[in-house]
């Protein structure tokens, strides 16, 4: 039997199990995205004079995942993606999944560790003191990262849109109620942790839970039924926290 924490949300409500978004909420985005942005400028292998074609694929990139989340595709949704970012970019298939599989997948890596989110650790530790299940949704395959920042085996279940069992992006349900299949749990029971409303906590409402956006804009979360906003995992760790 899961154990359980106060609701966040609602503190008549208990919570026994938490599904967290993974990038932009586990570690901080910006920080990251600046690294990396430096790192395939100056890279002295590749020159600068390679920079604007890998820039161009890789936003290309990020800009066919918010058109696909509108329109799901009706094959693979990975091959849909890299395929919509080809044909925006100019480039070979071939080419934009190496440079994806390299700038996106591989290289950030090395700097995750440096760049998780305040707080998270202890939040991690409450919630397994109180025995409530906590997984991971995340839109790209989320295994890599969590190892690289320390988190292997915290998580379960690892869940990411691409996977064959969900095949399309938040804020469509189906990951999400997923992820309640796996546990056992009913949707009510459930908390979804992310960053963004209209993604993260749109579908944690189409799914029948609540959520937290980690944000600071409160406006973020006004529109979505059964969701507030904390200003970091830090905050969010003192509600769970038990009352002495």
């Amino acid at each position: 039997m899961a154990g359980s924490v106060i609701s966040p949300v609602d503190p008549q409500k208990q919570i026994r199990g938490v599904l967290f978004d993974l990038d932009g909420t586990l570690y901080h985005q910006p920080r990251l995205r600046s690294l990396m942005m430096a790192e395939l400028l100056t890279l002295p292998l590749y020159g600068l004079t390679s920079a604007p074609r890998r820039y161009r694929a890789l936003a290309a990139y990020r800009q066919a995942q918010e058109e696909l989340r509108r329109h799901p595709p009706a094959q693979s949704l990975a091959e849909a993606q890299l395929t919509v970012a080809a044909a925006r970019a100019g480039l070979p298939l071939a080419a934009v999944r190496s440079l994806v599989d390299e700038w996106m997948m591989k290289r950030p890596l090395k700097y995750l560790r440096w760049c998780k989110a305040a707080g998270l650790d202890d939040l991690l530790e409450v919630l397994r003191q109180a025995g409530v299940r906590i997984g991971v949704l995340s839109d790209y395959p989320a295994a890599e990262k969590l190892r690289a920042m320390g988190l292997a085996g915290r998580f379960s279940p690892v869940l990411c849109a691409a996977d064959p069992e969900i095949g399309v992006l938040k804020p469509n349900p189906r990951g999400f109620l997923h992820a309640c299949e796996i546990w056992g749990l009913d949707p009510q029971d459930v908390l979804v942790v992310g960053d963004r409303a209209e993604v993260d906590a749109a579908g944690a409402a189409a799914a029948g839970m609540s959520s937290v956006i980690v944000s600071h804009h409160a406006a973020a979360a006004s529109q979505i039924p059964a969701c507030v906003v904390f200003p970091s995992l830090e905050r969010l760790s003192r509600v769970f926290q038990p009352r002495r």
